[in-house]
């Protein structure tokens, strides 16, 4: 058989994604042209080609990650692998993301997968830090198989990153690249254009005149005034807003404009620029990389600076291989800490925001929101960190059968953050004067506003992180034709956390912000302020075996204790202390892969079948979801107990069980790849279930112990789902090459058992009041949202009550889920001589999200539906019924009496501003499916005949959006992302899409 390299056996430092022969000593390399024979990074750093991977696995290389220039290498993943889902759940100046791989497995926990960096666990964060185009390439391991020697942090799943190596030339090489992006705000919340501003009555001094039963109030935030086709109003030029500094009123006509709240929003503009340089020999490498990234965001004073430098190097000496990687990451970031949007969407359609920018708070637009321009400029959140990460690796051979390697990584990640609130209250608030209006002798907070206090906070975090794998690695061919390598291994994590808070309000010199100017400390029970400690200690093996190039047998197995089941358990009464106890558990898993083309030369002879690979296994892997000290917690220190600020200790009323274990997860998986006509046609799919045993959520227990409820092993979860994946290369040729790829991915989660009796566990309520809330039901999804609903007719229409009010369901219903039921997904590049085009889409349907959004403007009058009739006659609930029998015998009739029986303009009003809005949580879930073109980019590589006079290398340029159209529901009238709900509800701070365009190049010498 072909003699599989002993590179297999190497450390992560010493791979990258390169092109290996089967038959190469470690560190050759040669131009294959079977992507099936690259070798790719997986678990632990072992190194596998194609062919021996028993799980579901997607290498996206630096490429496809980088083609669209996107500054977070997370996001640049999105929908380029089938059960990666990807979620954008912020889009500020520092959007972050959310990943998972193939649902959810936990109720309590992380179901984030695993981030791997060269060899050692690393966090989402680090690499949402680091530079994309300093990554070689990123392994997604979705089958739990390739996980299970990670223990519980692999459960959800691994993505393996492995960073950029030196070229072997002896010749310094230098690539700059640089970009520049222009954002712009997107899909913001479509709101009617036919009523402006004002409210039902409240005549004022300004005009007592009523149009249509309702009075315009030029300092209203509440669309409920008269209409715009009004002929006594519309059109007519009339105050809109508070005063001015100097006295003076804007006035503005009395029409919608479209899209007016978007222009308190600017254009942003990132930068990006970095500098690498590789040289190389023989027997080492070193690759150095500067990176610098800006980002003026669209919310001005937003801003984002972080610089990066990256090291990489490596050396044979002798027997002994060393490689090592060093990163330091300075970031900087300034955001509002007021929550803008919320302000925003209750403006009215008529006012001109861009003129109140200079009017502060005294002269904002309304009297009852925030002026967001004063809070974009008094209310900020300042971030410094700073990490550093450091691996080395080292690798000895013994001889050609038996090595010993060691990945040792230490990282510290330092946070500062600082919060400051200026004050507005009675002697920042400005009397207006000299406007000739009832505005005159008085200021903005006699007009109900509440004062803001001056606040500010400062907190201090430093995070320190060793993981250690050590490695004894037995390489040997049994027979010519049976390979065995083996690794049996020892891994040491350990994690400490210090941080602290000091803070507090009334600063006595305004725009001091530093602890000594607080009047007001805030007590200690209010600021977090603590030490934290956590370590793990495993041994793991791992098991593979290789018959005659077509069958791969893996196996593995890892044993692991954790601090954070260690156990005091409490001694019963007049018995001594007990001994500490730590149980260990165990994870282990078995595999198979099968190359019948290589088994049976006969199947490809006719070049129509060119490949064909058939895996599968079986892995129990778990994950304890605890933090540190959560088992060994025994009471707390409530505030103002026994009274006033005299704390005393006392049991904790929300304890975690000592007898509580991991969550297990047992995983069956089978795949398929077949490649046809040169692999001018390939297939990639994957069936897989995972039953989770021992689910941990809060047990109800009897009152007679003195708790509420114990965190638990009390419940069962099963994952099931399937991916398919399909790529086309329809025309190939030295000057033009076109690819297609599509994939449709499903899982389906379901709660299977809940103990004591439960139908479902609350995960968190919503905001903005809304009845609803996400919840783990039993025989439904662990992301269900259910809240409050109609009461309808066996023909589905809405039952009212005698006074045209809805009837509301009495306990909660099952309104939705966060899960999609499937994710589509498609990307295309054509190749023209230098020119390539390429483009990234995805579609999700089946979810919903709760909008927070949605219920604000319902209450300030913005939504569409609210000018779909004459607000003067009163509103009667659309498709409605009135029981007119009895509740045994019902007889439903179409509704005729408007809701509170009261056929006028107050009360419509009246509706929307309290039933409406706190009764029917049904009305703010909202149908989740979205389109999205995620990437398009076209660069052009400069031809190396042009370049053949000079001292470039290569040359390229390109342009390229981001999120350029997205199509969302009929029913999402922009009111939000779906991708940015992860919790009860998407909340109305949350920014709107945004779109970036920019321009690129890329130069080597």
């Amino acid at each position: 058989m072909k003699k599989l390299t002993t590179s297999i056996l190497a450390i992560a430092l010493t791979a990258s994604f390169g092109v290996m022969s089967a038959q190469n000593t470690q560190g050759d390399t040669l131009k294959v042209t079977d992507l099936r024979e690259v070798v790719v990074t997986g678990a632990l750093g072992l190194k596998k080609r194609q062919d021996a991977i028993v799980t579901s696995n997607k290498v996206i290389d630096t490429k496809e990650l980088n083609q669209a220039v996107n500054p977070n290498a997370a996001q640049a993943l999105t929908g380029k692998v089938p059960g990666l889902q990807i979620n954008t759940t912020s889009n500020s100046v520092n959007s972050q993301a959310k990943v998972t791989i193939r649902g959810p497995r936990s109720i309590s926990g992380n179901n984030e997968a695993l981030i791997v960096i060269d060899g050692a666990i690393s966090t989402l964060s680090i690499f949402q830090q680091l530079p994309p185009e300093v990554v070689e390439s990123v392994n997604v391991i979705k089958g739990q198989q390739g996980s299970a020697l990670y223990g519980e942090k692999g459960s959800n799943g691994v993505i393996v990153v492995t960073t950029k190596k030196g070229s072997k030339s002896e010749k310094i090489q230098f690539t700059l690249t640089s970009s520049i992006d222009v954002s712009t705000i997107y899909k913001t919340p479509i709101r009617q254009q036919l009523y402006g501003q004002g409210w039902t009555g409240e005549p004022t001094d300004f005009s007592d005149v009523e149009y249509g039963g309702t009075n315009w109030v030029p300092y209203e935030n509440g669309s409920w005034g008269p209409a715009y086709n009004d002929p006594q109003i519309g059109g007519q030029s009339l105050i809109a807003g508070l005063p001015q500094a100097d006295g003076s009123l804007i006035y503005s006509p009395y029409a919608p404009r479209k899209n007016n709240a978007d222009k308190f929003f600017r254009n942003g503009v990132l930068i990006q620029n970095g500098i690498s340089m590789n040289v190389g020999g023989r027997d080492s490498y070193s690759f150095l990389s500067f990176n610098r990234v800006e980002n003026d965001f669209m919310i001005k004073g937003d801003n984002l600076k972080r610089n990066t430098v990256f090291y990489k190097g490596g050396k044979q000496l002798g027997k002994l291989r060393i490689d090592a990687t060093f990163n330091f990451i300075d970031q900087n970031t300034s955001q509002t800490g007021g929550n803008l949007f919320g302000q925003l969407i209750q403006t009215p359609t008529n006012i001109d925001v861009r003129a109140y920018e200079a009017g502060g708070m005294d002269g904002h637009w309304t009297a009852f929101s925030r002026s967001p321009y004063w809070l974009r400029d008094h209310l900020r959140n300042d971030n410094n960190t700073t990490t550093f990460n450091g691996i080395v690796s080292l690798g000895y051979e013994f001889n050609k059968n038996i090595s010993l390697t060691y990945t040792g990584n230490m990282s510290t990640i330092s946070n500062v953050i600082e919060t400051h609130t200026d004050a507005y209250g009675p002697n920042e608030a400005k009397t207006y004067n000299g406007t000739g209006t009832a505005y005159d002798g008085t200021n903005y907070l006699d007009y109900g506003a509440t004062a803001i206090t001056s606040a500010y906070n400062k907190t201090v975090n430093k995070i320190w992180r060793y993981y250690g794998d050590l490695m004894l690695n037995f390489n040997y061919d049994l027979t010519d034709d049976l390979n065995l390598k083996f690794n049996l291994g020892n891994n040491i994590q350990d994690t400490k956390e210090d941080y602290s808070q000091v803070g507090g309000t009334n600063l006595q010199i305004p725009g001091w912000y530093n602890i000594q100017n607080v009047l007001n400390a805030t007590p200690w029970y209010n600021l977090e302020n603590g030490k934290m400690r956590k370590r793990s200690v495993a041994w793991f093996s791992n098991l593979d075996l290789g018959y005659k190039d077509y069958l791969f047998l893996n196996a593995t197995y890892r044993f692991e204790q954790s601090s954070a089941l260690s156990i005091h358990e409490t001694p019963a009464v007049g018995e001594a202390k007990r001994p500490l106890r730590n149980d260990g558990y165990s994870y282990y898993s078995a595999g198979v892969s099968f190359i019948p083309t290589k088994a049976f030369k006969n199947l490809s002879n006719g070049d129509i079948l060119t490949y064909a690979k058939v895996s599968g296994g079986f892995t129990r892997t778990g994950n304890s979801v605890l933090d540190a000290y959560a088992v060994d917690e025994v009471g707390t220190f409530p505030t103002g107990f026994p009274f006033g600020t005299l704390s005393s200790y006392i049991i904790n009323r929300t304890p975690v069980s000592q007898d509580i274990k991991p969550e297990f997860n047992n995983t069956i998986e089978a795949n398929l790849s077949l490649g046809f006509l040169k692999d001018r046609i390939t297939f990639d799919g994957s069936v897989y279930q995972t039953k989770t045993d021992g689910l941990i959520t809060n047990s109800g227990v009897s009152n007679a112990t003195g708790f509420s409820n114990v965190l638990d092993n009390a419940g069962s979860m099963r994952n099931r789902g399937f991916e398919l994946e399909l790529g086309v290369t329809p025309f190939k040729s030295k000057d033009f090459e076109w690819n297609v790829k599509g994939s449709y991915s499903k899982y389906k989660s379901v709660v299977t058992s809940l103990d004591n009796g439960a139908l479902s566990v609350p995960r968190g309520a919503s905001g903005q009041g809304i009845p609803a809330g996400l919840y783990a039901v039993l025989g439904g999804s662990a992301n269900t949202i259910m809240g409050t609903a109609y009461q309808r007719d066996p023909e589905g229409r809405i039952i009212v009550d005698d006074l045209g009010i809805p009837v509301v369901s009495s306990q909660y219903k099952v309104l939705g889920k966060l899960d999609p039921d499937y994710i589509l997904a498609f990307s295309t590049s054509i190749r023209v001589k230098g020119f390539t085009i390429s483009a990234v889409a995805d579609y999700r349907t089946g979810n919903s999200f709760v909008s927070e959004a949605k219920n604000l403007m319902s209450y300030v009058g913005t939504l569409e539906k609210q000018a779909d009739f004459n607000r003067s006659n009163g509103y009667i609930i659309p498709n409605s019924v009135q029981n007119t029998g009895t509740a045994s015998n019902p007889v439903y009739v179409p509704n005729t009496t408007p809701v509170g029986d009261d056929a006028s303009y107050a009360g419509t009003v009246n509706y929307f501003t309290t039933n409406y809005g706190s009764d029917i949580a049904e009305e703010f879930v909202i149908d989740g499916t979205a389109l999205k073109i995620r990437e398009i980019a076209l660069s052009y590589a400069i031809p190396k005949s042009v370049l053949a006079s000079t001292f470039i290398n290569s040359m390229s340029i390109g342009v390229y959006a981001r999120n350029p159209f997205v199509v969302y529901a009929k029913d999402n009238r922009n009111f939000g992302d779906p991708e940015m709900q992860t919790g009860a509800s998407l909340a109305v701070s949350q920014y709107p899409t945004a779109r970036n365009f920019g321009f690129n190049f890329n130069i080597t010498f």
